[in-house]
């Protein structure tokens, strides 16, 4: 993958009719994948090393990122899945790369502002069922 521009990377959420709209183009974002493994190793194990057993173990993604609504709409579509604890289809979009899309729960949402400046916001998303990567 060839160097890309941080600012490209897109956030969409399904609006509640299967249709993804652009949340926010993430000025900072982290996107994490992770297994928890699970130990197997036994008192005949070779060496005393370590062994795992593949495919077992729980997989996760968490995003995370801070940045400026696309518009009003955007922002109390956000805030009310929020406030509802509801878990929506959500797409992180990597120009060039792929597109990520998960059942996802919002975490963690918080707003800040500058007194000069625009209101920004604070999002985490924790998986919440398969991660499924579709290359583009």
């Amino acid at each position: 993958m060839a160097a890309q521009k941080g600012k490209d990377l897109l956030l969409k959420i399904d609006d509640g009719t299967g249709a993804f709209v652009t949340v926010a183009g993430l000025r900072t974002q982290r996107l994490a994948l992770n297994a928890n493994t699970v130990d197997v190793t036994h008192a005949e194990s070779s060496g005393r090393w370590r062994e795992l057993l593949a495919g077992a173990g729980v997989r996760h993604a968490s995003v995370a990122g801070t940045g400026v609504f696309k518009d009003e709409a955007s922002d109390v579509l956000v805030r009310q899945v929020f406030f509802d604890g509801l878990v929506r289809a959500w797409q992180v979009v990597v120009p060039s790369f792929g597109i990520l899309q998960a059942p996802f729960q919002i975490s963690a949402l918080d707003w800040r502002g500058e007194h000069a400046g625009e209101v920004t916001f604070e999002l985490a998303l924790e998986s919440a069922g398969v991660v499924s990567f579709t290359a583009i």
